[in-house]
């Protein structure tokens, strides 16, 4: 019988009705089902994204749990509200445009299964532009966790959307902390510093949906200086040498700041 296990998402006001709809048929498509489904509405809703959080809601009433935050409070918080409400200690991630491909959860409880030591476990991930049959590219990471170690301190080492964990090691690593864009990275980081045992599934479980904007939205002087605050709080934990964030500091400032049609071909043939 496979082990029980929460799905975490978050919802906020400018996300795509449509989008989360489909993110959340997929959950339910599942060959193996969460024993539940925590949705954090960060902060007021579009009346579009209310209606589809209450069909879902109606339809799953034993399954679906709604958290409310009064105010937007960014991912990081709403995620870490949302591990309270999660019932079971492995939990699920999953964000409101993607779509998890129907054996995903099963094959990440058999990682689990099959061994207990390990405490996060993802996977390679399939972008796509417009139709899900539009794949991209390919985004895949390190298998073993002493190769996921190396890869961590140039790169993050997990895809969060498609990524499963032990709440109890997110928790005694601190939880999500708020770095923008970056709360997940941080996390990761600290939880490989605190002995957590990480391992990616080597295939795609998940479509991630892109678009041109997003690499518009990863570039400019603001993503860069969140990025170059994350490496520097890498450099005081002791997680990264100085060498490895010069190194680091000097690629991402180059891929940032470069005009966004160029970024996106660097991500799609440099970073893939």
């Amino acid at each position: 019988m496979a082990e029980k296990f929460s799905c975490l998402l978050s919802v906020y006001r400018k996300e795509n009705p449509q989008y989360l709809s489909r993110a959340l048929d997929s959950i339910l498509d599942q060959t193996v089902r969460p024993s539940g489904i925590v949705i954090v509405i960060d902060g007021p809703l579009t009346d579009s994204l209310t209606r589809v959080i209450a069909q879902y809601e109606s339809m799953n009433p034993d399954l679906v749990k709604i958290v409310k935050l009064e105010k937007n409070s960014g991912l990081g918080m709403a995620l870490n509200e949302g591990l309270k409400n999660c019932c079971c200690d492995l939990v699920a991630r999953m964000d409101t445009d993607d779509i998890s491909k129907p054996e995903r959860f099963e094959k990440q409880l058999a990682v689990m299964s099959a061994d207990s030591t390990i405490d996060v476990v993802s996977s390679w991930i399939d972008e796509f532009e417009g139709t899900e049959q539009n794949i991209i590219s390919t985004r895949k990471l390190p298998e073993t966790h002493p190769e996921i170690m190396k890869y961590a301190r140039k790169r993050n080492p997990v895809n969060h959307p498609v990524v499963m964990f032990r709440k109890n090691a997110v928790q005694q690593a601190g939880g999500y902390r708020h770095l923008a864009y970056f709360e997940d990275y941080f996390l990761w980081a600290r939880m490989l510093m605190n002995g957590a045992k990480f391992y990616n599934i080597p295939e795609s479980l998940l479509l991630f949906r892109t678009s041109t904007e997003m690499y518009k939205r990863r570039g400019g002087w603001r993503y860069a200086k969140s990025e170059i605050r994350l490496q520097t709080t890498f450099l005081k934990m002791g997680f990264i040498s100085i060498p490895e964030f010069l190194q680091n500091v000097l690629f991402r400032l180059t891929v940032r700041m470069v005009p966004h049609g160029l970024r996106k071909r660097v991500y799609k043939s440099v970073l893939r």
